[in-house]
């Protein structure tokens, strides 16, 4: 049993790694469509053609499921699907994409607030916030890299309203995981009802269902990228790390957003780190540690019966 336990921490912990990876470099992809495509054309593209691939990968069908279990994948679509990428794109309309990646970061904070309200099994220990702290700074180095701080308070708030529906997300995605169900189907799911709740929104970000766009192959090429690989891929593995590991210690490892953008920005686009950049990358790890570590030595404490 421990064995196992074991085996589905390294899982959990390389599934969540490979999901933070992809995400961290998916801006890449996102930037080169929004010169053709509007930002409600690439969230609706990219998360239908994931459905799609779900579907092809896994044609189960998802039987068996209550109304409160619908209820469940219905408000994880809205809010991971849906309400979380809405928010997040506009709040870079109305305020810059450095505070938008820093208030993003405190999803973890909120997430941890949560699954002490609604998964009592998950209580963060007092190293889970001093590792906060500690990767915050070196988010607000990296996003800020000696520039200027301007608050757009309106763009801000919906920046931290973006990171609050995400760990409602990740809060019910903890939830899901327990109805026993393959994560493909559940994931295929909450697609659905996202994409569902999406679809009336399009009419408010000028939609076009004009496929010649994709003709281009490095539009073709990104927005496979984002398809199968940030959205399909990036989903499932997501939703088996919070299976494996916990809403609480799989959100920690949205500190590494920030950190993967520096590499790529450096492999991809010859850009230079800076010493800021540097600095705030060694803080970010040095806080995903702590806080990580932290909630494993209280989650070991507690199954051996040490943790009140």
């Amino acid at each position: 049993m421990a064995v196992k336990r074991i085996y589905g921490r390294k899982a959990g912990r390389l599934s969540a790694l490979l999901t933070i990876i992809i995400w961290g470099t998916a801006f890449i992809s996102t930037k080169i469509l929004l010169v053709d495509f509007q930002p409600a054309e690439i969230l609706f593209f990219r998360f239908a053609m994931g459905l799609l691939a779900l579907l092809v990968v896994y044609p189960c069908r998802l039987h068996g499921t209550s109304w409160q279990q619908e209820l469940t994948f219905a408000a994880a679509g809205l809010c991971g699907i849906c309400l979380y990428y809405l928010l997040e794109n506009i709040a870079l309309t109305c305020t810059m994409a450095s505070n938008v990646g820093v208030i993003i970061s405190v999803a973890p904070f909120f997430t941890a607030i949560l699954s002490h309200l609604f998964l009592k099994e998950e209580k963060p220990h007092a190293s889970f916030f001093i590792g906060f702290a500690v990767a915050m700074a070196g988010i607000a180095l990296i996003s800020f890299n000696g520039s200027k701080l301007e608050l757009n308070p309106a763009g801000d708030l919906l920046a931290l309203l973006a990171a609050l529906i995400w760990a409602c997300y990740s809060v019910l995605t903890k939830k899901i995981s327990g109805y026993g169900y393959h994560t493909i189907l559940t994931t295929r799911r909450v697609f659905c009802y996202g994409i569902l709740f999406m679809l009336p929104t399009l009419f408010l970000f000028d939609f076009k269902l004009d496929f010649t766009r994709f003709a281009n192959p490095v539009n073709l090429f990104n927005i496979l990228f984002l398809g199968l690989g940030a959205s399909a891929l990036c989903f499932v593995t997501w939703n088996f790390a919070v299976k494996a590991l916990g809403a609480v210690r799989t959100s920690v490892y949205i500190y590494m957003v920030p950190v993967i953008t520096v590499v790529t920005s450096v492999a991809v686009l010859h850009e230079k780190i800076t010493t800021l950049a540097a600095v705030g990358t060694v803080l970010t790890l040095a806080g995903l540690l702590l806080s990580e570590s932290g909630l494993f030595l209280r989650k070991e404490a507690k199954q051996n019966g040490l943790a009140k």
